[in-house]
């Protein structure tokens, strides 16, 4: 299903036109039927002599009424854009023409209002300045029909010219991921809140749960309307009312997005090529004030300039904005800049999970340049130099690409060599070949430099790569390739480069060798003596061939290993065991017995009930 938009200056005759073609007067309020002219949105919905129906959104004219305007504009696939024959192009013809142009609507037509004003002329005329002034916009070659909504003359015309131009409209993609942009929030009695909006992308269904972004609440859909018609499942391009269960009208704002929960992340920095309006009067300059339009959604931001101090009217240039409030939207969006007075420019969003970039890079607009118009493979390959390892479930969201399409491009990659996968399914993390090889040398180089630093140790514990390579849970699959590879040897929880190997002096040995003696010849009770230094203790822990239970009680694994499988014994036996039955099962001391049996409460083998000690 389509949604066609109204355009046009005030008093031109929008919505007269709109209740012509509908029987519906799109103007609900009093005050606006009070004093004849559109404040807020309005909405009304056609069948077309093809049969297929349209939703319509009917926009204010008066300057004064722009933002209002540009809520209402996000979700259209198809302008009408409305020009009054008797005054011909006004202001806000152009202004909203810009808008039109900004947010990249492809399609229109233009119906010349009030032809039975004037003579044929005249009507000509305004033909040609209609014509004229589209030429350069994304509507260019539009047609364009006279009407006279008092009379009907041209309507038949009018709804035969909006259905081939709809012929020509591609649906939008379906890319499994439903946003319905909230632009009117009310409360019905009996049902309680409901919001309306255009549901851009997916389907919503009743009894669906859903998320509201950005504020994050839950919710469920009691029930569906498009068009008045209830229905069960709300499709793709739809004017949809939903009925929203656990949620008050004061918790929503326009602008909020309902969709499913868990992938939509608010943005507070967007990055994107920004265009200014080509008739405007002066540049605009680094790090001015804007207000910040995207589908039904307003803001303040600032703006960074990527590529220069000023931005002259009806060039582009790469931008960041910095948003004052987060907004729900994703790659691919378009947006509207304001001053307080007049339409500034916009564009399309190429980033919303962006970092603050540096400004007057190359190398960081050539990457943003193959996000905006490259094939999905080159879009890929740019979000991941920006933003490695990640997710392979994430590159669809984040890329605004479907899934089906995102799968076949990774696979064409990690074919291609040009990307690595490190694990399996969609948890899989995926790296450029060079974001790879960058990773893997600073493993390491960190080990590398860890064995120079400690040579007598075995190893690094694997614990300590995930602090010092910041990828917290991710350096597990980083680690298990490498280990996999053979690029680095894994024992006993500590990893090494395959090259290393722990070198004792004679005198280390010596120390060693005394030591291990002592608990041989002590086993139960081991002097405390001749416990070497912490880095030749920590490798015959590591070699399995020590247990450190405190600091000056080291037992060797043999007499360690015996004592614990007789104490479990008796336990199993007898259900517990006390710190006595244990000295006097070993002929030692109380010293030894209270250390081991802390140590075994410790690595919860045994735990400590009043002066017993059970199993764990």
């Amino acid at each position: 299903m389509f949604v066609l938009g109204t355009a046009g200056h005030i008093d031109h005759g929008k919505s007269v036109l709109v209740k012509a073609l509908t029987g519906i007067d799109p103007d609900r309020l009093r005050e606006e039927k009070e004093r004849g002219m559109t404040i807020d949105l309005g909405f009304a919905w056609l069948k077309l002599p093809s049969n297929r129906e349209v939703g319509i959104v009917d926009v204010p004219g008066h300057e004064r009424f722009v933002k209002n305007m540009l809520a209402g504009v996000g979700g259209i696939d198809l302008a009408l854009l409305i020009i009054a024959a008797n005054e011909g192009i006004m202001p806000q013809t152009k202004e909203h023409l810009a808008i039109l142009d900004l947010i990249g609507v492809r399609h229109g037509v233009v119906a010349i209002t009030k032809k039975d004003l004037v003579d044929e002329e005249l009507l000509t005329l305004v033909r040609m300045e209609v014509e004229e002034l589209i030429a350069s916009t994304t509507i260019a070659g539009a047609p364009v029909v006279a009407v006279s909504a008092l009379n009907g003359e041209g309507l038949p015309e009018l709804l035969s010219a909006i259905d081939a131009q709809l012929d020509k409209t591609e649906p939008r993609k379906d890319l499994g991921r439903p946003r319905l942009a909230i632009d009117r929030i009310f409360t019905i009695a009996g049902a309680g809140t409901v919001v309306t909006g255009t549901l851009i992308d997916g389907t919503l269904t009743v009894g669906q749960e859903v998320e509201i972004v950005p504020s994050g609440l839950k919710s469920r859909i009691r029930g569906l309307q498009t068009h008045k018609s209830k229905e069960e499942v709300a499709t793709q391009g739809s004017r949809v009312a939903a009925n929203l269960v656990g949620v008050n009208t004061s918790q929503l704002t326009r602008g909020d997005i309902v969709t499913v929960p868990g992938w939509l992340k608010p943005a507070r920095m967007v990055t994107a090529n920004l265009k200014l309006i080509d008739y405007l009067k002066r540049p605009l300059r680094h790090n001015t004030q804007v207000s910040f339009h995207t589908l039904a959604a307003e803001t303040m931001a600032k703006v960074r300039l990527l590529e220069g101090d000023e931005l002259k009217p009806g060039q582009s240039m790469w931008a960041q904005l910095k948003l004052e409030k987060p907004l729900a939207i994703i790659n691919g969006d378009r947006f509207i800049i304001r001053s307080p007075m007049e339409t500034l420019g916009g564009g399309g969003i190429v980033d919303v999970r962006a970092k603050r970039l540096r400004r007057n890079r190359p190398d960081i607009i050539n990457n943003l340049k193959a996000r905006e118009g490259g094939t999905s493979e080159e879009l890929i390959m740019a979000l991941l130099e920006t933003r490695q390892p990640l997710e392979a479930s994430a590159v669809a969201a984040q890329g605004n690409i479907a899934k089906d399409e995102a799968q076949a491009a990774i696979e064409s990659l990690i074919g291609q060599g040009r990307i690595i996968a490190l694990g399996e399914g969609e948890r899989r993390l995926l790296l450029t070949a060079a974001g790879w090889k960058n990773l893997k040398d600073k493993v390491l180089s960190a080990l590398k430099d860890y064995h120079k630093k400690y040579p007598m140790r075995p190893g690094m514990p694997r614990a300590e790569f995930a602090t010092r390579l910041k990828l917290g849970g991710n350096i597990v699959l980083v680690l298990d390739n490498l280990v996999k590879q053979g690029s680095i040897v894994e024992e006993a929880g500590n990893l090494r480069l395959p090259s290393h190997a722990v070198s004792l002096t004679p005198a280390q040995q010596g120390k060693i060798d005394a030591f291990l003696k002592s608990l041989a010849a002590s086993p139960f009770a081991p002097p405390s003596d001749l416990i070497p230094e912490p880095d030749l203790l920590n490798l015959l822990v590591a070699q399995g061939k020590a247990v450190k239970v405190s600091d000056n009680v080291v037992f060797s694994a043999k007499a360690y290993n015996e004592m614990v499988n007789k104490i479990t014994a008796r336990i199993k036996t007898k259900g517990k065991i006390t710190l006595g039955e244990v000295r006097d099962m070993f002929g030692t001391s109380r010293k030894y017995v209270q250390a081991l049996l802390e140590y075994l409460d410790r690595e919860k083998i045994t735990r400590r009930v009043g002066d017993d000690r059970v199993l764990y």
